[in-house]
């Protein structure tokens, strides 16, 4: 029962609450429905529980190490434990050398036995006092005012804050993915998305009702042991500032991975009841990989795909809280850099550059949701977004590909002492080459598949372009939404390679320490090896989006899966069947130009071959688009036909 002073406080609660709840539903109907949906009493008891549970188990594991009344006096937290070190680190090193002595006079074959004699008695003491030592170490224990209890409650804290914080990261980014495309999947079997979707809401607010709403009892899991993660961090003396900057890269990170789990919902639909199970599994692996990535210390920063590692929140982490991974020398961001500038060097200037990187990336997503939720047989992105963001990921790439790098050695000498080496830019591009060309053909291959046309709508437009009412083509192919792509693909691919085109113009302006090869490549590659293999795959990409373009206007239902299994086939089919007929590219380079890897046999090969293999591929895309040009006249008269008759 009540009593009449918890009477109107319990009512007031109840009036404050229902208040909320009715400025939720004001501001956002789709996020009331999802919070009416799961916060359960149930539910919530589970989640409490869940989360206090762990706390608890976590405090008492690190609990087990307390130092009792047996704790050795070798031992960190003894405070006698250093000279007892030292005691066995000589007598180890006295035996060690002695043994080695031995050995050696013993080699030698010395006439004498004198020092062979000494040497045996000295390591028989030594031996004696080391087991005397172990003996008494084994049976004494450190003294209870001995024990640096301090520093042990420093430590202990710290371990509960860092084990917290990489717990919270698995459990905010994989359980949360996890719902958010298993609630949009079963919304999507049941129907009712399509009902969400004629709601006046906008698509905006729709979303963010998703987001906010559908992962909350794992907000709410986290939140429980936020406290604790606080006092633990504070009992370690770590700053509050730090502390924070975690949570706003890990908020941030939160942000990125359930918009990119709405937009995986939305538009891969059909790996049916398998989605939520890929999509939370491959971040999943994603962080494992990160994580290991991130506690090895052979790992830096120094190339181009730099950018990628940063959409992980463990190397800030590491950065944050060194004692994370306990690197010998540090998180290698603090020697992070972007177009020379050391972004790393400062909390705030690498907290911030994550921030920004996170926010840019999760724009870009939700322009791809707005396009898809109402339609989601749109393309994710149109033509133009594709130019932003094909220009946006060069100038990341390209920004982590310029760093500074002290003693830097490139390849053609690295037999050399780095003090004796320069930093050479050429070499630093060299090196990224491979990484850059790889990334790029991924970044394009993607775009194929995302902005070229079905046959319906390719018909559409042609309809439209017969009966004369689209006038200028040139801007429809560049911008509009139903035309073919390769026109788009065109300038893409001429973006993704204006900055290597730059590079080769001026890599003799920037070979400022004469080194032999102006490329960083060694002597055998020179520019012109680098522009033809660019002008080849400048051809092949294009031969490629065109073959797609061919396939995706079939009339078969199954024309996604021709196009890519004849894009598949064209590009890895060649370089296996020369691979398996072990043809080396040295020796027969022409063969291999005309494979998918030109680039293992362009340097070996004569500038004549090269070129007329050029001709060649150049002969094949003019007569694919040529069929193309063909099937899409076609198509719109056939449609101009159907619909006048």
């Amino acid at each position: 029962m009540l009593n009449k002073h918890q009477l109107p406080f319990t009512e007031g609660f109840v009036i404050m609450m229902l208040n909320l709840i009715d400025k939720i539903g004001d501001w956002n109907p789709q996020l009331l429905r999802e919070i009416k949906g799961r916060l359960k009493i149930v539910p919530v008891a589970i989640a409490f529980i869940i989360s206090l549970l762990g706390q608890l188990v976590l405090f008492l594991f690190q609990l087990k190490d307390f130092p009792g009344e047996r704790y050795s006096l070798i031992d960190q937290y003894c405070t006698v434990s250093k000279s007892y070190r030292q005691q066995q680190d000589a007598l180890y090193q006295q035996i060690n050398t002695l043994n080695t002595a031995i050995s050696n006079f013993k080699t030698t074959k010395a006439s004498t036995t004198g020092s062979l004699v000494d040497l045996q008695t000295e390591l028989k003491s030594a031996n004696t006092k080391s087991q005397a030592l172990s003996k008494y170490l084994s049976e004494n224990f450190c003294p209870p005012n001995q024990l640096n209890m301090q520093l042990w409650w420093r430590d202990h804290w710290e371990y509960i804050f860092l084990s917290l914080s990489v717990i919270f990261i698995f459990t905010l980014l994989v359980a949360g993915t996890y719902l958010l495309i298993n609630n949009l999947a079963n919304e999507e079997r049941r129907g009712t998305l399509n009902f969400i979707r004629l709601s006046p809401q906008s698509e905006v607010n729709i979303l963010i009702g998703k987001l906010l709403g559908v992962p909350i009892l794992v907000y709410l899991v986290t939140l429980v042991a936020v406290p604790l993660h606080l006092y633990a961090g504070r009992s370690a003396n770590i700053a509050f500032s730090y502390i924070f900057s975690f949570y706003a890269v890990l908020v941030a990170s939160c942000i990125l991975f359930y918009s990119a789990a709405l937009l995986f919902g939305l538009v891969c639909r059909w790996f049916n009841n398998f989605q939520p199970w890929l999509g939370s599994g491959s971040v999943l692996i994603f962080l494992s990989m990160m994580m290991m990535m991130a506690s090895s210390s052979g790992t830096n920063f120094h190339n181009s795909t730099a950018w990628f590692r940063l959409f992980s929140p463990f190397d800030i982490t590491n950065y944050l809280f060194p004692n994370l991974f306990h690197l010998y020398n540090g998180s290698p961001l603090k020697q992070l850099q972007f177009f020379y500038l050391p972004i790393g060097t400062n909390v705030t200037s690498i907290v911030g550059f994550h921030l920004l990187s996170y926010g840019l990336c999760t724009l870009g997503i939700w322009q791809g949701l707005k396009r898809c939720f109402r339609n989601p047989n749109i393309a994710v992105i149109s033509k133009l977004q594709s130019y932003l963001l094909v220009a946006g990921l060069q100038v990341m790439m390209w920004g982590f590909t310029l760093q500074y790098v002290k003693n830097y050695c490139p390849p053609t000498l690295v037999h050399q002492r780095s003090t004796d080496c320069l930093y050479d830019v050429n070499s630093q591009i060299g090196e990224n080459f491979i990484i850059l060309g790889f990334s790029n053909s991924v970044l394009l291959l993607g775009l194929i598949a995302i902005l070229s046309p079905h046959r319906q709508a390719v018909q559409d437009w042609a309809r439209y372009r017969h009966q004369g009412v689209w006038k200028n083509l040139l801007k429809d192919l560049i911008f509009g939404e139903k035309s073919i792509a390769l026109v788009a693909m065109a300038i893409n691919v001429a973006i993704a390679i204006i900055p290597l085109i730059v590079w080769i113009a001026v890599a003799p302006i920037l070979n400022v320490h004469h080194n032999p090869s102006s490329l960083g490549f060694g002597n055998h590659i020179h520019r012109i090896h680098l522009v033809f293999a660019l002008a080849l795959f400048i051809t092949l990409m294009m031969i490629y989006a065109t073959i797609a373009q061919l396939m995706l206007m079939m009339k078969t239902s199954k024309r996604s899966l021709w196009a890519i299994g004849t894009v598949a086939a064209v590009m890895f089919l060649p370089p296996m069947i020369l691979q398996l007929l072990t043809i080396d590219p040295a020796k027969n380079a022409g063969l291999w130009l005309f494979s998918s890897f030109p680039w293992a046999s362009v340097v070996y090969a004569s500038t004549t071959t090269i070129f007329m293999t050029l001709l060649g591929e150049l002969s094949v895309l003019v007569l694919l688009n040529f069929q193309l040009t063909k099937r899409v006249k076609l198509a719109g008269e056939s449609a101009t036909k159907a619909l006048l008759g």
